[in-house]
């Protein structure tokens, strides 16, 4: 496979992005919370403090981006 035919795939799949993130507006919404909630004002966070919400957020991407797949 060609490099130039690689490119085209990850360019696809990043200019896909905004509209997944669309559709998990929700997941995207309770882990940004989180993250703000939990950081410090020196911008400090702990490891796996918002591990749930952000594996709530990756199932959804995952799920959209299958129902999304262009072939």
């Amino acid at each position: 496979m060609s490099s130039r035919a690689v490119w085209e795939r990850v360019r696809a799949r990043v200019q896909r992005f905004p509209e997944l993130l669309a559709s998990c507006g929700e997941q995207a919404s309770v882990y940004g919370k989180c993250m703000a909630s939990n950081t410090t004002e020196h911008g400090n966070l702990k490891k796996d403090v918002c591990a749930k919400e952000f594996a709530m957020l990756m199932d959804c991407f995952t799920e959209a981006a299958k129902r999304n797949v262009k072939t």
